[in-house]
């Protein structure tokens, strides 16, 4: 043993710290040579003590075919199957190589919070808790889940500012959650020493659960419901036929399965090797402390509250009548397992743990000792340090894998328990509906691509563990493993005249600088050093003409017998004709909002698809699979990494480009949504007319190895005209004045193009039954709860981003999708979904930013007519309105 305290001073030992649990998964004190080592236990009873709890299903020989195969039998993967079993889908096996809770299960600190930065994340974490709190009910096993709360620390102002942030993204969700005073945070945690506390973010029904018991109380749910559990059995090899279907290799012998489902923690590696797939994980080591009994909490009436001191990066929870804390230690000190990596996980590891290190974690248990001072004095009997699996961002990789049929992943995950009873109903019901529940865009394990090399996947580990307690700013860059090789053609040229943005995998220009201009990335919950730029480039477009780098752009060619056909039952908009453009909307069968795409018809039954740079693969794998599914004769050529784009925007944006083509470029020979094959300078181009600012403009898509020089081109040409950059900050702020919605904002996997405000776009007297056609022919006869809206906000020194909680009358009645500074209006504008009755234009409302409602109306959209319709205006006589 060794007090806290004394590590500072004593020389107490700080490697090899003794480590253990009892058969409950609850840690127990060493009791010298005689105490057991956690990978020496092998459980054969619950939490309950009972021997079926436990216990595999019998191992001799298992099932020869399977609907689903699930690998992997920690939290995540016997959720799923609890889920799957109890929907009523038959033939769920999981296969486990050793036993349930192997790997990083079983020795996780088991923290639950209904918190998470984002917004659809939220969801999981609510589901998750809701579950855990009536599993012991259901399947008898108890799972020790305490509920004490959290609070989360904030010492800063700018901490207090990220509180206020959270609040107002967390009010129109059903999770509680209460920004509270340092009084109350005392009166909470009676063992904090205050100087330093500002506020606190407090969830009732936080708090922490049993790992272990969790997991065996998931699999005594899966097997009543018929799910069949084996273990030991390794999956050797897997191998897919032409069918679509799989044969899963084991010692005992092949099963044939519908689909395969990757679970398996840090094995998950390995599995994807089978089929030639590289997953961009990595193990970290994860260190926690846990104390022997302190009289001062043992005194205590009530068990405390999990707390997260943000600045000191650790949690901290009761554990019995002492205390256990885990610190995230920064990018430079933090341990990654990158031997796993590149040499494959050790065969036999399975309940074993890494040799502990607390130097590493020193600076955290100095800030742990001043911010709780009883810590000072307390003994240590337990130091764990396990692996933890990262992807690159440390969010996991959840769905369907683009490029191999019918094999799903659940893998990747740095808070598994948490994840573990969201994440298994929302693959349940996707697998048995064909469809996600709702929109987890930001876990589609689809973001990452061929660019997703090993050393960015240990570089943004290291980054992503350093910053699990960084305060999450709006906009947030992060520059790790930056840039990929995933570069456009024109990022050498402009990667010092710019604050560049990272798009998977891509960097793009947010906004450039020009000389007095503050540069760099300042981030800010407030306006920051990019608002008077932004502005700048934003009149350039409006008065001039300005030209963005668009490469990052998802590009996909489509062609063949049944191209037509394909796009026809593919989106709800017609299919465009020969040398026209139109946006299109792929949509889910419940009539959801899976996608926007840019579709034009080149040449007689040859397609251009254009989606946005964090859609590619998202798309790309939904109509593949629909090729699949209808046996479509078409080619598909994802072309994204070869095709650069440019756009070119503004009134003289006509002007220019006609000196550097003998192409009619006039408004009677190329229209607005029209495409041509064309010359710039000499260098080809597919120009479309069409840009997402609004006003006049083409986007040039060309030979990525051709950028420059017709960058070049096109920059030399408008020098009279006073031609500059523009970045994607200008370019929100415009389309959302001319009212253009954004997938991932105004509409996604959650909203059905009615209430988006879409029906331009969905052609429901089309002959073709579209995806999703019978879906909203319902969703019109039935009416409407919500809609979209556009508002102006009456703020100060802080915009809407999107996700604001938006309030009437004292309630929170919706939510922002997006939001900006009008440099028109010279106020601040949103979109927000409200109820239908709260819709009208005119309607007074409220948005809350930063702990602030601000005054906001709904107003007539657009702000700002687009060039099109401003044209159109004036040939009729009519004065349009900027």
């Amino acid at each position: 043993k060794g007090r806290v305290g004394a590590l500072l001073c004593e020389g107490w030992p700080r490697r090899g710290a003794g480590r253990g649990r009892d058969g409950t998964g609850r840690h127990r004190e060493r009791r010298g040579a005689g105490a057991l080592h956690p990978c020496c236990r092998r459980d054969a009873r619950g939490a309950t003590g009972s021997p079926a709890a436990a216990a595999a299903d019998p191992p001799p020989r298992g099932p020869d075919r399977a609907d689903t195969v699930i690998i992997g039998g920690g939290c995540v993967g016997v959720s799923l199957a609890y889920h799957l079993a109890k929907a009523g889908l038959k033939d769920v096996v999981l296969l486990e190589k050793s036993e349930l809770t192997a790997g990083s299960t079983w020795h996780a600190a088991g923290l639950t919070t209904y918190f998470h930065p984002g917004i659809n994340l939220k969801k999981i974490h609510y589901y998750s808790i809701k579950l855990y709190e009536k599993l012991e009910e259901e399947t008898g096993q108890a799972v020790g889940f305490h509920q004490p709360g959290s609070i989360r620390i904030a010492s800063t102002p700018t901490r207090v500012d990220e509180f206020k942030y959270q609040m107002t993204r967390n009010g129109w969700h059903s999770t509680e959650q209460y920004l509270i005073t340092p009084e109350k945070v005392q009166e909470l945690f009676p063992l904090l020493k205050m100087d330093k506390v500002l506020a606190g973010l407090y969830n009732p029904g936080d708090g922490h659960i049993d790992p272990y018991s969790l997991t065996m109380a998931l699999a005594a749910g899966a097997r009543k419901y018929g799910a069949q559990i084996n273990y030991p059995v390794q999956v050797t090899n897997l191998k897919s036929r032409s069918d679509g279907t799989w044969e899963v290799e084991t010692p005992l012998g092949i099963i044939q399965a519908k689909r395969i489902v990757n679970t398996a923690g840090f094995w998950a590696r390995e599995i994807g090797k089978m089929i030639g797939l590289q997953h961009p994980l990595i193990p970290v080591h994860h260190q926690y402390v846990v104390t022997s009994t302190i009289p001062e909490v043992k005194a205590l009436k009530t068990e405390l509250p999990v707390i997260r001191d943000l600045e000191g990066s650790y949690y901290l929870r009761q554990e019995r009548d002492g205390l256990l804390f885990g610190p995230y230690e920064s990018e430079e000190k933090m341990k990654l397992q990158d031997s796993w990596v590149t040499d494959g996980v050790p065969p036999g590891f399975g309940k074993e743990l890494f040799e502990s290190d607390l130097d590493r974690i020193m600076e955290h248990i100095e800030a742990a000792m001043e911010m709780v001072p009883v810590l000072k004095k307390a003994d240590i009997v337990n130091t764990i340090a396990g692996p933890i699996t990262y992807s690159p961002d440390i969010l996991p990789m959840v769905g369907p894998h683009q490029g191999v049929r019918n094999y799903w992943v659940a893998i990747g995950f740095g808070y598994g328990i948490i994840h573990a009873g969201g994440i298994g109903k929302y693959l349940s019901d996707w697998i048995l509906e064909g469809e996600p529940p709702f929109d987890l865009i930001e876990l589609d394990p689809n973001r990452y691509g061929k660019w997703t090399t090993t050393e960015y996947t240990a570089a943004k580990a290291r980054e992503s563990y350093g910053f699990n307690n960084i305060v999450g700013y709006p906009k947030e860059e992060r520059f790790a493993g930056r840039p990929t090789e995933r570069t456009s053609g024109l990022y050498d040229l402009l990667k010092s005249k710019c604050s560049m943005g990272f798009h998977a995998g891509w960097e793009q220009p947010h906004w450039f600088y020009k000389p007095g201009d503050e540069t760099g990335y300042k981030p800010s919950f407030r306006r920051t050093n990019w608002f008077d730029p932004v502005g700048r480039e934003y009149k350039q477009v409006m008065e001039k003409v300005g030209v963005i780098d668009l490469s990052p752009f998802g590009k996909f060619k489509v062609k063949g017998t049944d191209s037509v056909k394909l796009l026809d039952h593919l989106f709800a908009n017609v299919v465009p004709k020969v040398g026209s453009t139109n946006i299109s909307h792929m949509l889910t069968p419940r009539g959801k909002v899976y996608a926007e795409l840019t579709v034009s018809q080149l040449y007689p039954g040859e397609f251009m698809l254009i989606t946005g740079s964090g859609s590619e693969l998202h798309d790309l794998r939904w109509i593949e699979e629909e090729v699949t599914r209808g046996g479509y004769k078409v080619d598909i050529e994802n072309v994204t990494d070869e095709i650069g784009v440019l756009g070119v925007a503004g009134p003289y944006a006509r002007q220019i480009l006609q000196k550097l083509t003998r192409e009619d470029l006039s408004d009677g020979s190329f229209k607005f949504l029209q495409s041509k094959q064309l010359k710039l300078s000499d260098i080809a181009v597919t120009a479309i007319r069409i840009s997402y600012t609004g006003e006049l403009g083409w986007e040039l898509y060309h030979k990525k190895e051709d950028s420059v020089a017709l960058y070049s081109a096109i920059m030399e040409a408008g020098q009279k005209e006073g031609i500059d950059n523009f970045g994607t900050y200008a370019l929100n702020a415009l389309r959302l004045e001319k009212g253009f919605r954004a997938w991932g904002a105004e509409m996604n996997c959650d909203t059905n193009p009615w209430e988006a405000g879409l029906e331009y776009f969905v052609k429901l007297n089309k002959p073709a039954d579209f995806t999703g056609k019978q879906a909203l022919k319902q969703i019109k006869e039935k009416g409407l709860k919500r809609r979209l809206v556009y508002l102006t906000v009456d703020t100060d020194n802080v915009d809407p981003e999107g996700n604001e909680s938006v309030w009437h009358n004292g309630k929170v009645i919706g939510n922002t999708t997006s939001g900006t500074f009008s440099y028109s209006a010279q106020q601040s504008l949103a979109f927000a979904y409200v109820p239908t009755e709260l819709s009208k234009v005119g309607q007074k409302l409220e948005v809350e930013l930063l702990g602030k409602n601000y005054p906001a109306t709904i107003i007539q959209e657009p702000l700002v007519l687009t060039e099109p319709t401003r044209m159109r205006l004036q040939k009729k006589g009519e004065s349009p309105k900027i």
